[in-house]
């Protein structure tokens, strides 16, 4: 229980639609387009930064299938605790379940947080990223990134720009190469993921959005990723 004042709360549910680049389908045999419904929301107060995600992918398809073809779950949790102004201690866990591969990644370190009076705000991070997968269990190099939120308004109409990014660094030798030398998985001490994202709060109750997700030596995969995703959300 989070004890404090409350600043902001919000939440919503989405229906996604992931549709992969050609370029990204033909080098990676394996990808294909899908919907997936999302449970998002968040809370912050003097007690801090709590964020968390849960998806249910491909719901139609049956979860013992061979992937892409199967049913996923997912879910991401993130908190940032203030200690110093604006300098928090932060910890983001990301958890993916599917029949044939598990993986759950955790990162503590520290974000520092800068808001502006036009409304942008922006968060970098830096931490210890730990990795328990089908294949790999231990600590895995590091983990830097950011998150930002530009909003803007256009012809009377609401909209933000923002963006979510990872990169991996440092990562155990084990994770990525076998004992003779063959890249396997992502296949690189480093690896990006992120998302570039735009949003139209078209109601109170309507958000819509156009994001482009990318990924490199991420995913599982050597090769560049990506993807343009359609969103709908309805917020509470």
């Amino acid at each position: 229980m989070l004890y404090g004042e409350v600043y902001y709360s919000f939440g919503n549910v989405q229906l996604n639609y992931l549709d992969w680049s050609e370029s990204t389908q033909k080098r990676v045999k394996l990808e294909r387009d899908y919907f997936y419904i999302t449970l998002e929301g968040g809370i912050g107060g003097s007690f801090g930064e709590l964020y968390g995600n849960a998806n249910l992918e491909n719901a139609y398809k049956d979860y013992k299938e061979d992937a892409p073809f199967n049913r996923r779950y997912s879910t991401f949790v993130d908190y940032d605790f203030p200690f110093y102004n604006e300098i928090r201690l932060h910890m983001q866990n990301f958890h993916l379940d599917t029949y044939s591969y598990k993986v759950n990644d955790f990162v503590i370190g520290v974000a520092y947080k800068y808001k502006a009076e036009s409304g942008f705000w922006i968060r970098p991070f830096l931490g210890f990223h730990k990795t328990d997968d089908t294949y790999f269990n231990g600590w895995n190099g590091y983990m830097a990134g950011w998150v930002f939120d530009l909003p803007f308004d256009l012809k009377g109409e609401k909209f933000s720009l923002g963006q979510w990014n990872e990169i991996e660094f440092g990562r155990n030798k084990s994770f990525y190469l076998l004992d003779d030398g063959t890249p396997v998985g992502d296949g690189e001490s480093y690896g990006l993921n992120g998302a570039l994202c735009m949003w139209w709060y078209a109601h109170v109750h309507i958000t819509a959005g156009l994001q482009y997700r990318y990924a490199l030596y991420k995913l599982g995969n050597r090769a560049y990723q990506s993807a343009v995703i359609y969103t709908m959300k309805y917020n509470f």
